[in-house]
C-alpha cells in the first residue's frame, strides 16, 4: 500500500527551468563563460557543486560555495510573481491529502529556495517533510535524500512513490527501493525508462491510479 508520495521540486512541482537558466547564464557571464541551453538541460537537477565543476572545471571549495550562493540569490530575485505550478499538481496534492497520504519534497535546492517557492504557490501546508541541500550531503542519483525523507515520514521505502523528471532522480528513487513516476514533460520519455510509469503530464488519468487516489 502506498502511504507516502515524495516529490522532486523543479520541473515536478514548480515550473522553474527558464528562471534557473537565466540565473546560471548571468552567473557564468560574470565568470567569462557562456552556458548553452543544451549544457543547462544536461545538468539541470544536479547539485550546484556538480554543475559548477562541470561547466567551469575544478574549483576550490570556497569558490564553489561563493558561486553557489550568488547563483541562488540571483534565482530568488527572479522568482517573485514568475513561478507557476506544473499542470495538474494542485489537484493531485489535494487528492493525496484527502486520501491521507504523507508527502515530502526532496530536492538539491537550498531550503530557502524551497520554502520561498512553496509559499509563493501557497502549497507549503501540503508537505510533512522537506529534504533540502542542507539535509543530504550526497545528491541524486544517490538515494540518500529519498531514504531520509522516508525515515522522517515514518514509512518504509516500499510504501513510497517518488515523482521525478530527471534520469538521476529516477535512479535515486529506484536505488532507494521505491516506486517511481517519471514526468517526461520536457524530455524524451525513454530517458526515464527506469521509472515504473512514465507520463507526459500529471493530468493523465493513469497518474492518480498509480498514486493510489
Amino acid at each position: 500500500m502506498i502511504k507516502a508520495v515524495l516529490w522532486d521540486l523543479d520541473g515536478v512541482l514548480v515550473d522553474t527551468g527558464l528562471l534557473h537558466f537565466e540565473a546560471w547564464r548571468e552567473l557564468f557571464a560574470g565568470e567569462g563563460k557562456e552556458i548553452s541551453e543544451e549544457e543547462f538541460r544536461r545538468t539541470f537537477g544536479l547539485r550546484n557543486d556538480a554543475i559548477l565543476r562541470d561547466i567551469l572545471g575544478d574549483l576550490p571549495p570556497q569558490k564553489v560555495a561563493e558561486l553557489s550562493r550568488r547563483k541562488e540569490g540571483m534565482f530568488r530575485a527572479k522568482i517573485a510573481g514568475r513561478i507557476t505550478p506544473i499542470p495538474g499538481v494542485i489537484t493531485l496534492l489535494r487528492r493525496l491529502r484527502k486520501a491521507g497520504k504523507r508527502m515530502a519534497v526532496v530536492s538539491s535546492a537550498p531550503r530557502q529556495n524551497i520554502e520561498t517557492m512553496l509559499r509563493g504557490l501557497e502549497i507549503e501546508d501540503a508537505f510533512d517533510v522537506i529534504i533540502a541541500e542542507e539535509d543530504a550531503s550526497r545528491g541524486k542519483p544517490d538515494p540518500q535524500g529519498y531514504l531520509l525523507a522516508a525515515q522522517r515520514l515514518g514509512v518504509k521505502s516500499s510504501e513510497c512513490v517518488v515523482v521525478e523528471d530527471a534520469p538521476g532522480g529516477v535512479e535515486a528513487a529506484k536505488l532507494a527501493g521505491m516506486l517511481c513516476l517519471g514526468l517526461a514533460a520536457e524530455r524524451a520519455p525513454e530517458t526515464l525508462s527506469k521509472a515504473d510509469l512514465v507520463v507526459r503530464s500529471l493530468e493523465e488519468e493513469a497518474v492518480p491510479r498509480f498514486l493510489g487516489v
